[in-house]
């Protein structure tokens, strides 16, 4: 199946439909994203704008998404700008929102968007390992599931009373 974003007159994705590949193929048998734009507009009207997509970020960087912009110049779909991070630039690389500051990676760290600087942070135990990218804090034994809590002194996981599995 191929994926198809309609776009505003700003580039602005408004939906994603799926279409089946039957209908990209053209005479010669070979997929064409212009066969699809133009299923999609004999759907939706020849006025609309469509941009093919990939499911698996192939391509045009990430799968669109609603309210994401089309970069028609770099060919790249790109999340909008995260709200709580104002701060975060645009990676003209992977066109990713990043932090103005590359992580740290000798430790856990968090943002901090009030002093624009990362925040070492701590181990909520110190049994616990720093593991992962980005890095997490990490128990020595993995979590059984929901109605355990971790025990510091026995290095393990207890079940709570009363609370379901």
């Amino acid at each position: 199946m191929a994926h198809f974003a309609e776009l505003d007159e700003n580039n602005v994705v408004l939906r994603v439909i799926v279409v089946h590949n039957n209908e990209l193929i053209d005479k010669n048998g070979v997929e064409s994203e212009a066969k699809g734009i133009a299923f999609c507009q004999s759907l939706f009207g020849a006025n609309t704008r469509w941009v093919q997509t990939s499911y698996n970020g192939n391509f045009r960087k990430r799968y669109a998404g609603i309210g994401s912009f089309y970069d028609a110049k770099n060919d790249a779909f790109i999340n909008p700008k995260p709200s709580p991070y104002p701060s975060f630039v645009l990676d003209p690389i992977t066109f990713d929102w990043v932090p103005p500051i590359p992580r740290p990676t000798d430790t856990v760290y968090a943002w901090s968007e009030s002093t624009l600087s990362w925040k070492a942070f701590p181990s909520p135990y110190p049994s616990w390992i720093a593991l992962g990218n980005p890095l997490m804090w990490t128990p020595p034994v993995s979590f059984p599931g929901p109605g355990y809590k971790w025990d510091e002194p026995s290095l393990s996981w207890i079940k709570v009373e009363g609370v379901s599995e």
